[in-house]
């Protein structure tokens, strides 16, 4: 368990005795996560887990809802309900009891497994000859999936971009299948460039509150 180390500290939140947190907290060490919530799908970093809550970071202020969940790469899916927020980091209860050492297990076991959000938008696709239009169905930060009507070959160069927020960034084609087609983009992005994007295609307040 080389990637999480027990937590001896007890630190008092917000509204919240360092009594009250007695249950053994393990820090997870920047593993990202999917915050799902009414407004859409966002990223999150997890820092530590105990029986009781979890602590992430965000990149942005805490979407609304309650609950909400938290989908953790390999599949998990935790209901989370807020507890306190500050400085684009946020505390959450579990809604149900949940198998701490297990949740562990999968953060450690998909370290590099990257996050798929599934957003919607329109988006421009532009080639050297034409350009048309389409609608990206899931976004990561190596690339994404669209639906276009026209005809991409594999390993061509496509230049996309949205009036929703994404700027031109070119992609290669990996994948087709009918008229939808899997692309990855010649730069990546960052983690927190990747959050922020999510956020601005989905919920743009979160990123001026």
């Amino acid at each position: 368990m080389d990637n999480m180390a027990t937590n001896p500290r007890v630190e008092a939140e917000p509204g919240h005795s360092a009594e009250s947190r007695v249950a053994p907290r393990f820090t997870l060490l920047i593993r990202a996560a999917r915050l799902v919530a009414h407004e859409g799908e966002f990223v999150c970093v997890i820092r530590d887990v105990s029986e009781t809550g979890v602590s992430v970071r965000l990149f942005h202020t805490l979407p609304k809802g309650d609950p909400l969940e938290l989908h953790m790469p390999g599949g998990g899916r935790y209901e989370v309900r807020p507890v306190w927020e500050r400085n684009n980091e946020a505390g959450f209860e579990f809604t149900k009891p949940v198998d701490v050492a297990q949740l562990i297990n999968e953060a450690g076991e998909y370290p590099k497994r990257g996050l798929r959000l599934g957003v919607f938008f329109p988006i421009t696709v532009g080639t050297l000859t034409q350009s048309c239009e389409g609608v990206v169905e899931n976004l990561s930060q190596q690339g994404a999936r669209f639906e276009c009507d026209n005809v991409f070959a594999i390993d061509q160069t496509l230049r996309l971009s949205s009036p929703e927020g994404l700027k031109e960034i070119r992609a290669k084609v990996r994948w087709r299948r009918d008229n939808q087609y899997g692309v990855v983009f010649d730069d990546t992005f960052t983690l927190g460039d990747f959050a922020r994007l999510a956020a601005r295609l989905q919920a743009p307040k979160l990123l001026s509150s």
